[in-house]
């Protein structure tokens, strides 16, 4: 199982550091209105528009202009950053 399926059936497992959720809200500047990081993150990540592709180790899920990367192991969130604008 190598599509998006495998990473969405293991959503549960998905968490980060504290360091991890740091980066997370300052690359996406989240505000104090969302409280919990991570749920938020898999919230986005199990929406049906998310576009998820695996390369190598890591999984992306792309939605909403952001793309989180998500370690294909442990389920670590790694990073998530906005798409740069086309220029």
């Amino acid at each position: 199982m190598t599509d998006c399926k495998e990473l969405l059936s293991n959503i549960e497992k998905i968490h980060t550091t504290e360091m991890g959720e740091e980066r997370i809200r300052r690359n996406l500047s989240l505000g104090k209105e969302i409280v919990d990081t991570v749920g938020w993150c898999k919230e986005q990540i199990g929406l049906p528009e998310a576009r998820i592709v695996r390369r190598g180790k890591n999984w992306y899920a792309t939605i909403g202009g952001n793309t989180f990367t998500v370690n294909a192991y442990s389920y670590t969130i790694i990073t998530a950053h906005r798409e740069k604008a086309n220029t």
